[in-house]
């Protein structure tokens, strides 16, 4: 069986134009013609097709390529060796490429646009657990909040970082003695505090009363997403419960 060279054009995802340009410079010139002067290629035309796409996708020249693939002293199963060893070194390249993409990744999500040095000094010692950047993502990166915060947080300047980090101290000061007090969650003072956790994630995004009602059961089920409110060291039993709580009846009273 034959094909024509629309019909090599699709299997191979090339263009016509290309191919005409392979015939023209003696790379690939296909095996007959009809009558009619068309150019219809054989089944070993379509291997040599193959090899030649695998070497250009390797960066290999056209013209290394014809000499390869011209070369008679090279068996043909030593071009695939050749490419599979070619492939496979690429992979592993590409590979140590993504990891390192999905480090920047991991920074963006977290607002750490800054120098190491900085983030210690922001942040201090705690460090999520590792995969956390892609944990919330999967979980939040759907929704417009998180399409919304992430460049926010990721253009956000060290000056910036350590004013909002201030303003968070501050925030769990005033929730300490809250609890010191033996408030209760529903309290006014408790009302209080939970707008103001709305108030501080609206800096990030529109923070609607649902969401924010969402962001703040996941800090009692999420240790990890708790801690960047406040630091483990700061944790103290049923706090997280407290802020949940606190969010519901302050969503409840708002209607």
């Amino acid at each position: 069986m034959s094909y024509s060279v629309g019909q090599v054009s699709r299997f191979a995802g090339v263009t016509v134009r290309t191919l005409h340009h392979y015939d023209e410079i003696g790379l690939l010139s296909p095996s007959g013609r009809t009558l009619a002067g068309y150019r219809r290629y054989e089944q070993e035309d379509l291997d040599r097709l193959q090899q030649i796409l695998f070497y250009r996708e390797l960066g290999f020249p056209l013209d290394e390529i014809s000499t390869l693939l011209d070369d008679p002293t090279v068996d043909p199963r030593e071009h695939l060796r050749r490419q599979h060893a070619l492939l496979t070194d690429r992979i592993d390249r590409l590979q140590q490429m993504v990891k390192a993409v999905e480090h920047t990744m991991e920074a963006r999500a977290m607002g750490n646009a800054l120098t190491p040095e900085e983030q210690f000094e922001v942040f201090g010692n705690w460090r999520p657990e590792p995969g956390y950047a892609e944990r919330a993502e999967a979980r939040w990166g759907h929704t417009q909040e998180w399409q919304e915060g992430m460049p926010k947080a990721a253009n956000m300047t060290k000056e910036e970082w350590v004013a909002d980090q201030e303003r968070v101290a501050a925030w769990v000061s005033e929730l300490e003695q809250l609890l010191d007090s033996g408030a209760s969650p529903d309290s006014p003072a408790a009302l209080a505090l939970a707008e103001r956790h709305r108030d501080m994630l609206k800096k990030f995004f529109d923070c609607s009363y649902p969401v924010q009602v969402s962001i703040a059961e996941s800090y009692v089920t999420e240790p990890e997403q708790f801690a960047f409110l406040v630091r483990p060291e700061r944790q103290r039993p049923g706090m997280a419960e407290f802020i949940r709580d606190a969010v519901k009846a302050n969503a409840a009273k708002a209607g």
